[in-house]
């Protein structure tokens, strides 16, 4: 090796040590050069922004059991972090922009608009979303592989679905010995029992078996073009890779904890053959996932294997390193709603038929004298709910101080709407029940006991 390459690595070597030192992160150039992989795989959208600029109008469309929370709550951070603006429910339509009816923009609250990100749960409209989102807009979406997606769905909302509900025993295995025994259409909430993904991505979660495989393999080209990344839930840290490139985001913009678990003991475990039935039964699901599975390993064999594996242990190490910043060396316990005692972190239950555990505070952060752990770390384990409610109210506050008069009556113009939107004829479907918004909290937000 020649001197000068020698000289060259020992000041990246001092530059890298000086930083670490210091407690700070490697931004992206930095992360890129010592990791040897390419800086930026930002969008052509970003036009004269540069690949260095970070992209900041983004449309994520959360789908259903999928580990799209984790992802709502990096976006949720990022904008606030960044002073933007996020489109959020009005409170009719709960934490839900009144899903499943198809996305209006007239479900966005009129106090978070114009809106930079949007990331709660809507049935997706293209038309509708490019009349509120930004021309420059980049849209993305998480699948899951649909056997594991299936199954958590029949245990998530057994007490929801009628199509599940009715099962004897609620038993997996028996619905999916005859499933048209149970399944109706045009039920309430039947889109968590059938197609699921593709109904949240505006498709016909019922194609006549004949034309299924021609309609999924077309939906899935629409929907390529539509979305400029689609995660792939099994592959999470991998897709983050893609993602925060995608957005010329900084390491520390996709740094994460897993939020909205279930418990083991909430899990059924999958044969070969159940999981076949699962995917015959969700056949435009599975097509979706397949398409979109051996995409997401195109852009990354395209990125290099070896960089996306160098560059998913930066970002675990980094977690950890943020995670001991904030909690005092260790994640939070995961507890069950009833035992977590600050009630701005406990997740929404679904039924008593299944668990989905949070994270409680160590005890020496909720004793007097103790400093707690700043909101950025509170907000990393709150969940969907709680944070959709802190942030209505601080976007509600923002937008009351910049236009005084105008709030009022935007409110009232805007249910009007909602109004007249929900009683004109429309999908049988109906909103799922609003016990969710019932267990959020009330009030201003307490971080600390």
């Amino acid at each position: 090796m020649s001197q000068k390459k020698i000289f060259l690595v020992l000041i990246a070597i001092s530059t890298v040590s000086l930083l670490l030192h210091h407690g700070g992160h490697l931004n992206l150039t930095l992360e890129a050069f010592w990791l040897g992989c390419p800086s930026s795989m930002a969008s052509s959208t970003q036009g004269s922004s540069g690949p260095s600029a970070k992209h900041t109008s983004v449309a994520f469309l959360k789908t259903h059991k999928t580990a799209s929370s984790t992802v709502q709550n990096i976006l949720f951070r990022f904008a606030e972090r960044n002073n933007l603006t996020v489109a959020l429910p009005i409170t009719t339509c709960d934490h839900q922009f009144c899903y499943p009816l198809p996305f209006s923009a007239h479900f966005v609250h009129p106090h978070t608009t114009p809106p930079d990100v949007i990331t709660n749960h809507l049935r997706f409209s293209r038309a509708e979303l490019r009349r509120l989102m930004p021309n420059n807009t980049i849209y993305i979406t998480i699948l899951r592989e649909p056997g594991a997606m299936f199954e958590s769905l029949f245990t998530y909302f057994n007490q929801y679905c009628l199509s599940f509900k009715r099962v004897p025993n609620g038993s997996l295995e028996t619905f999916l010995d005859h499933p048209w025994s149970y399944y109706r259409p045009e039920e309430k909430d039947s889109m968590y029992a059938r197609n699921t993904l593709t109904f949240d991505l505006g498709g016909d979660k019922d194609r006549p078996s004949s034309e299924a495989p021609a309609y999924a393999k077309r939906f899935a080209a629409e929907m390529e073009r539509v979305f400029s990344l689609v995660m792939i839930s099994e592959y999470f840290d991998e897709s983050l890779v893609l993602l925060r490139r995608l957005l010329s985001w900084d390491l520390d913009d996709v740094l994460y904890v897993s939020l909205n678990m279930r418990t083991p003991d909430s899990k059924s475990s999958l044969s070969s053959e159940n999981t076949a039935k699962i995917r015959a039964w969700n056949a435009i699901d599975s097509v979706l996932y397949d398409h979109f599975n051996a995409s997401l390993w195109r852009q990354l064999r395209a990125l290099g294997l070896a960089c996306v594996e160098r560059e998913v242990q930066l970002l675990r190490q980094s977690r950890d390193r943020l995670v001991r910043s904030c909690f005092g060396g260790h994640l939070p316990p995961l507890r069950s709603a009833a035992q977590i005692t600050n009630k701005e972190l406990r997740p929404w239950q679904p039924s008593a038929k299944v668990e989905i555990v949070g994270y409680d505070l160590p005890v020496n952060m909720t004793q007097k004298g103790h400093v707690p752990p700043r909101d950025e770390c509170l907000k990393m384990v709150m969940p969907e709910v709680q944070y959709t409610r802190l942030l209505l109210r601080s976007e509600t506050l923002r937008y009351r101080k910049r236009f005084p008069l105008r709030s009022s009556q935007q409110t009232l113009r805007t249910v009007g709407q909602v109004r007249a939107h929900k009683e004109s004829p429309a999908p049988s479907l109906n909103p799922r029940p609003s016990e969710t918004m019932a267990r959020s909290t009330k009030g201003a937000l307490r971080l600390s006991q």
